[in-house]
């Protein structure tokens, strides 16, 4: 069974993929595999070059993420760029990885879960039977983007506005975590989903 996990930035989706792996789901952090497919002469990394020059490199000629965040959270255009780059390269490793752990698991049923902010801005939600949304108000994903990251109000809604709307994603959830309160309310949630899931699909 594969369920989708997913929410706005800074939601706290990992803490609560976390819990999830603790209750038995096997993770696939899809952030990990676009770090992997812009690694330096990788196919993605190569046309991000022709598409942005060499100003974005450190000296390791590793993209550095927060210069070439900066200018596509700037300009909406050079980000569906960059996603229509990186996109098609992540999801060929998601469909590895999902297959590397079904052959693992052998006749074994698992959850696998995909951890991923753009799951329906990439449609990769067709691959999956469920999908669980994650959020939290607008006003805290502000804080935690200016304390995470630095950003300023400005900054921080560019990156909010730059994906689906939360409310949209709400509404085609199978699950919603709200995860504005304590960590024990979040986990109570998650541990209901789980049961939920496991009793549903027998697993």
């Amino acid at each position: 069974m594969i369920v989708g996990l997913t929410g706005g930035i800074v939601s706290g989706k990992s803490t609560v993929a976390s819990m999830f792996k603790d209750l038995g789901a096997e993770i696939i952090d899809v952030d990990k595999l676009g770090h992997q497919v812009i690694l330096p002469h990788k196919p993605a990394w190569t046309k991000i070059i022709k598409l942005f020059g060499k100003d974005i490199l450190r000296d390791d000629l590793i993209i550095n993420r927060e210069k070439l965040g900066k200018i596509v959270f700037a300009d909406i255009d050079l980000l569906k760029k960059l996603n229509k780059i990186t996109h098609p390269e992540i999801k060929k490793l998601i469909k590895k990885k999902i297959n590397l752990i079904r052959d693992k698991a052998q006749d074994q049923e698992k959850i696998i879960m995909i951890d991923a902010a753009l799951i329906y801005e990439t449609k990769i939600n067709k691959l999956m039977d469920k999908i669980i949304v994650v959020y939290i108000e607008e006003e805290q994903q502000i804080k935690r983007l200016n304390k995470r990251n630095n950003l300023s109000r400005n900054e921080a809604l560019q990156r909010i506005k730059s994906q689906m709307p939360i409310k949209e994603k709400i509404k085609m959830a199978d699950y919603v975590i709200g995860n504005n309160g304590t960590i024990d309310e979040t986990k109570e949630q998650v541990e209901k989903i789980w049961e939920n899931l496991v009793s549903k699909y027998k697993i």
